[in-house]
């Protein structure tokens, strides 16, 4: 059931609408998302952390929910805002609706609102805190609720998502080998490719786990990588005694520049074995080599973005969901920028060869999205291979551990 409610931006900016979901008086940094599909996704990323989003799309909720689309066991967003939201779904793969889903996870939905106009305000104007609220809450106790908020800059939002297990996990592996079974006739993708090498068959990879999607994790798993996943607070030594051909720092919410003890972590793994970045990741790589951050005015939240691979002058249409960027030109002279915006000319990938260092702003693995970025994931054992071949040659300690 809903009632009359509304969203209150910290300019003071109100825009009315019907409550639905949460019962919580839920404050965030208010964001606009331009994808026309995937809000499953968008909804269960843990990147999402502390972010009221404002769906550009104009029906969400149409084809209902399921589980085999979440990106984490449990949703970590503070609330969405949404010109129309479907009560009842129309999917055969859908298990609730929409509302059902958020009710159950206490997740407010402020819906009815022009999105539009709420868009174009935070476009102008940047990215702002806001928090939903009902009609029966004052606009003095909802302006004080959003001076509470301690807000996203410096706060450290990856310790209240990461996690550590091992990978497969194992409801999830099943669910899609019984979905590949009915649609392909194959249980893996290995038997598929009727039983050919996978791309990263045989390599062994630990995940640092900053809120990372399940995604990337099922990206990993399906060109054959044994993956091992540890919690953000990890120490090196520990990460290095999973024995990895390589390491992944995946995405995660918030601002990198607040992680200071995982910053110093990766750093200590530098030149000792190959690392990857994907988003946070890719931020938190760069710290580690001493480059610097900032604040977007409103950051990427989308699944359209065009980003062009400097190399080939191929672009690519990609995922993306983050609020603050790289500076390029505080990467050290042996970095090479590999990847570009072309919306607003930020940082979008970076690679250190003599390091065996490959970064990525963007999500390669989409969920949702188109699969342009994916080759990247095929592409991470020539990172391995570069690695080995220099630390050979330097006699440095590292590279393989095989």
């Amino acid at each position: 059931m809903s009632e009359s409610g509304f969203i209150l931006l910290e300019d003071g900016t109100r825009f009315p609408g019907r409550v639905i979901g949460g019962e919580r008086l839920e404050v965030g940094e208010v964001v606009f998302q331009t994808g026309m599909s995937g809000y499953q996704e968008v909804i269960s990323d843990p990147s999402y952390r502390g972010q009221i989003v404002t769906f550009t799309s104009s029906h969400i909720g149409n084809t209902g929910m399921n589980g085999l689309d979440d990106e984490a066991p449990q949703p970590s967003i503070s609330g969405i805002i949404v010109k129309s939201l479907t009560e009842v779904p129309s999917s055969w793969r859908s298990s609730e609706s929409l509302p059902d889903y958020l009710a159950r996870h206490n997740i407010p939905c402020l819906s009815g609102v022009d999105t539009r106009a709420l868009t174009r305000h935070l476009s102008r104007h940047g990215a702002k805190a806001g928090v939903i609220a009902r009609a029966s809450t004052s606009e003095a106790e909802a302006q004080k609720a959003i001076q509470a908020w301690p807000g996203l800059v410096g706060r450290d939002l990856v310790s209240e998502v990461t996690a550590g297990r091992e990978f497969p996990n194992q409801n999830r592996e099943e669910a899609w080998d019984s979905w590949n079974r009915a649609t392909t006739g194959s249980a893996t993708v290995a038997s598929a490719t009727g039983g050919e090498a996978l791309p990263l068959q045989g390599t062994r990879l630990t995940v640092i786990h900053c809120g990372a999607k399940e995604g990337i994790l099922d990206a990993l798993h399906e060109r054959g990588a044994e993956v091992a996943v540890l919690p953000s607070t990890a120490r090196h030594n520990e990460i290095l005694a999973t024995t990895p051909h390589a390491v992944l720092v995946s995405n995660g919410p918030g601002d990198p520049e607040a992680l200071e003890e995982l910053v110093s972590e990766v750093r200590e793994l530098l030149g000792k074995v190959p690392l990857f970045g994907i988003c946070l990741g890719f931020q938190v790589l760069a710290l580690a080599l001493r480059a610097s951050t900032y604040k977007m005015k409103f950051g990427h939240h989308g699944i359209n973005h065009p980003v062009q691979d400097l190399r080939t002058e191929r672009v690519w249409v990609t995922s993306q969901n983050h609020g603050f960027a790289v500076d390029p030109k505080t990467l050290p002279p042996e970095a090479v920028e590999t990847h570009r915006s072309l919306n607003d000319g930020t940082c979008e990938g970076f690679e250190v060869p003599s390091l065996g260092v490959a970064a990525l702003q963007f999500h390669p693995e989409a969920q949702a999205g188109p699969h342009d970025g994916l080759p990247w994931f095929d592409s991470l054992n020539r990172f391995r291979s570069q690695f080995q071949e220099i630390d050979t040659a330097s006699g440095a300690v590292g590279g393989d551990h095989s």
